[in-house]
């Protein structure tokens, strides 16, 4: 299984945030944004944090996929 974020960055857009107003809002680092930019797991703390930042669900801003964990540098096809 793998985790996707894409609904984390749609929800910037459509609130017209930067990654950067996140990590502010949220009181996280550069680095766990990094890692949810890189589709990696992070903590269930760190979620919490960026729901309760947001005022969402965590179902809004992640889902999880099927399927084997992509590699690091490895492409869809």
């Amino acid at each position: 299984m793998s985790v996707c974020y894409n609904k984390l960055w749609k929800m910037l857009i459509d609130r017209r945030m930067k990654k950067k107003d996140l990590q502010n809002l949220a009181g996280i680092s550069a680095s766990l944004i990094t890692k949810l930019g890189r589709e990696e797991p992070v903590t269930t703390t760190v979620l919490m944090k960026i729901c309760a930042a947001l005022d969402c669900d965590i179902g809004e801003i992640m889902e999880i996929l099927p399927g084997a964990p992509k590699q690091r540098g490895e492409t869809s096809k």
